[in-house]
């Protein structure tokens, strides 16, 4: 019974990791707006927090070029890496 309620539970987080999209994942000159920023590094989000990348902020990709993308942020472009582009919750 145990192991049934654990698969559960298991398969329902599962489903709602698989909704949750992130930078990294957009499309080339689609507007998104950013939900979260997700990290434990503390200078990543520090960061983006300067670049103004916080939750409500609207974002468009660019290019998106070998593991370097190009955003747009409040009427500025930005070059980020795969890292901080994965920890853009969108």
């Amino acid at each position: 019974m145990e192991s049934v309620i654990m698969s559960r539970v298991f398969n329902r987080k599962k489903r709602l990791d698989a909704s949750v999209m992130n930078l990294a994942q957009a499309n080339i000159n689609t507007e998104y707006v950013i939900k979260d920023i997700r990290t434990k590094d503390r200078e990543f989000k520090n960061f983006l927090f300067t670049l103004g990348c916080y939750p409500g902020e609207k974002v468009t990709v660019i290019s998106a070029l070998a593991e370097n993308y190009v955003i747009s942020l409040k009427d500025a472009k930005y070059c980020i890496d795969k890292d901080l582009a994965k920890a853009i919750i969108i």
